[in-house]
């Protein structure tokens, strides 16, 4: 049976279960492409004796089969690429590729709780999950739906989606619609709890743009120590100050130096006569 893939991996494959398949714009058809390009009835697809053929409806753009335009009651066979516009369908047959497996297994999927308890899947391109027997993965748990979900490698990287089904699907207890798994991920659907096993993916660590980041600063030169400065301003005597200053050492000095000196004394000890004279009289 063939499955047919979108090459931009819009949504998810879809199985050539009916007899006939239609697609093109209008809502009626089973398969509805709204883009621009296809027509309300594009093409159709039936199914023959488990045969399946492709027949453009008369469209403007016209359908191809591998780059080859076709007309009416076109064979279409496994790893065929349709295109109508600029949409791309991959025809695929899933037992042709399980025989393709390579040997090189990166990605499994074991049951670690419910039906089939301890067997490990390897999952390799896309592989559906649930009831139906045309599943890959195959359950009869009745809580899951017939089609629960699908699991697909792209560039070595597993993700999961919900293919709307009624109970949903768990990843590590958080119910999502699509994601990207990591090794040791759970996945909990109806009753069955699958264990993600894979390659391990170093990833490097973002640099935290608001993360305090210290630097060593410039060494400063160690001060001088400086000799301690006596301060005259706490003397408030002016007498105090010139007999201090006429009790200290004799320093050899210059005459003009001596004389300026004599000077200032004698202009103190004047105003301190006239301020005690002035007291008296009061």
């Amino acid at each position: 049976m063939l499955r047919i893939h979108f090459s931009d991996n819009r949504q998810a494959p879809i199985w050539l279960v009916d007899e006939r398949l239609t697609i093109g714009q209008d809502s009626r058809n089973n398969l509805v492409l709204a883009d621009a390009g296809i027509c309300p009835f594009h093409a159709e697809i039936r199914q023959d004796h488990g045969y399946y053929y492709l027949t453009d409806c008369g469209s403007q753009v016209g359908t191809f089969v591998n780059d080859e335009r076709i007309t009416a009651r076109y064979q279409i066979r496994s790893n065929d690429c349709v295109r109508m516009g600029a949409v791309e369908l991959l025809f695929v047959d899933p037992a042709k590729s399980k025989a393709k497996t390579g040997t090189n297994a990166r990605w499994f999927l074991q049951v670690v709780k419910g039906e089939h308890e301890g067997k490990k899947f390897h999952v390799n391109g896309s592989m559906t999950f649930g009831r139906s027997s045309k599943c890959e993965l195959c359950f009869s748990d009745m809580e899951l739906s017939r089609r629960h979900c699908e699991f697909f490698l792209k560039d070595d990287v597993l993700e999961v989606k919900d293919l709307a089904s009624a109970n949903g699907v768990l990843v590590n207890q958080q119910k999502v619609s699509t994601a990207v798994l990591q090794p040791g991920d759970q996945l909990k659907m109806g009753t069955v709890t699958l264990l993600v096993i894979g390659p391990k993916i170093a990833v490097a660590q973002a640099e935290d743009e608001d993360a305090t980041v210290f630097m060593r600063a410039i060494d400063l030169p160690k001060p001088v120590k400086s000799k301690p400065q006596v301060s005259h301003a706490g003397t408030s005597n002016p007498l105090r100050a010139a007999v201090q200053l006429a009790s200290a050492p004799a320093t050899p000095a210059k005459p003009e130096l001596n004389k300026r000196l004599l000077g200032t004394v004698a202009f103190l000890l004047a105003g301190v006569a006239a301020t005690l004279a002035l007291k008296s009289l009061l």
